[in-house]
């Protein structure tokens, strides 16, 4: 007898790759554990150089900042090539557990196409984010905060008014973003079920040479639903970002011009911002992966169980994706 699957994707993770997943948040430490030294070894060597420091000294810290920022890409390929190998075997696991039933349903009685179009769509489209997702589970969300504290933690360290401009240029993002990611959670939900009935509909009927299929128009309608939402929001993201550069170049500008900050902190606070950027905007993909794939997951868990647990006779593909038009 098969053992149950997992009723959440946490619960899938841990038990798929449970040893690997904290393997892979060590690597994520390691990587954001020296993401603010670039910083400040740049604004040293800027200092050095505006205040005539010596040129060996600068030689030397431009030699460490090499250094340091070939460590942490090492560290990085390290961490997504470990990452890659732990979703690819739960991609394979997942399917191997479809095609063991689907097969055995094949030999043992009769297949119907309701029951194997489902099969089809949960091996070639299904297993597949839901695996990947296993990989960055827990080491993305660790790896990306890590580094937003770090480097928001080195700002106001450097100077105050750095740290409050890196909060406000993420707050209005906090607005936006879960809204917009509830519409794209909505569509991507009702891609499986359309999907899963073309699945079906392909093994059980023949259509007419040059015969549309609605199911496959409905299928392209909620795509470009959710490609308009999801770079509408990476737009957002974008303007917020290049508001906040202009706001510490004007404002470091007027601080460095009257000789209150150092100009090397106003190229730290901009390098800063911009390292703020991107772990922000893969933080949100994540979460935006995750609200997806969670979704996906349980869609796939009440399937699993419906072919599984009964036969073709009482097999319907409706109540697989059962909250596809809530």
């Amino acid at each position: 007898m098969r053992v149950a699957l997992p009723r959440t994707i946490a619960g899938y993770a841990l038990r798929s790759s449970g040893f690997h997943q904290l393997v892979l948040a060590i690597l994520s430490v390691m990587v954001f554990g020296i993401s603010a030294v670039p910083l400040e070894l740049q604004r040293r060597i800027i200092n050095d150089a505006i205040n005539s420091g010596t040129a060996n000294l600068i030689i030397w810290l431009a030699a460490a900042y090499a250094g340091v920022a070939v460590l942490q890409n090492v560290l990085k390929l390290g961490l997504n090539v470990y990452r890659g190998w732990v979703s690819e075997r739960a991609v394979r696991r997942l399917r191997q557990r479809i095609v063991a039933h689907a097969t055995a349903a094949g030999t043992g009685q009769l297949h119907s196409a309701e029951q194997a179009g489902v099969e089809i769509a949960m091996v070639l489209s299904e297993a597949e984010p839901i695996g990947q997702f296993v990989g960055i589970s827990l080491s993305e969300p660790l790896l990306q905060g890590g580094v937003l504290l770090s480097v928001i933690g080195y700002m106001t360290w450097l100077e105050p008014w750095m740290g409050a401009l890196s909060i406000a240029f993420l707050l209005p993002q906090l607005l936006f973003v879960p809204p917009l990611q509830a519409m794209i959670n909505r569509r991507a939900e009702r891609r499986i079920g359309v999907l899963r009935t073309v699945g079906a509909d392909m093994l059980r009927t023949q259509h007419e040479p040059g015969m549309r299929n609605p199911a496959v128009d409905q299928v392209f309608a909620l795509n470009m639903g959710i490609f308009k939402i999801k770079y509408t929001q990476n737009f957002l993201m974008n303007v917020t970002y290049h508001c906040a550069v202009a706001v510490a170049l004007g404002v470091g500008g007027y601080l460095a011009v009257n000789g209150r900050i150092e100009i090397g902190a106003v190229v730290a606070t901009v390098a800063g911002l911009g390292r703020l950027n991107d772990p922000w905007g893969d933080l949100v993909t994540w979460w935006r992966e995750m609200a997806v794939v969670r979704m996906k997951y349980r869609l796939f868990v009440q399937a699993v169980d419906q072919l599984e647990g009964s036969g073709d006779q009482d097999f319907d593909p409706h109540q697989c994706p059962a909250a596809l038009d809530r």
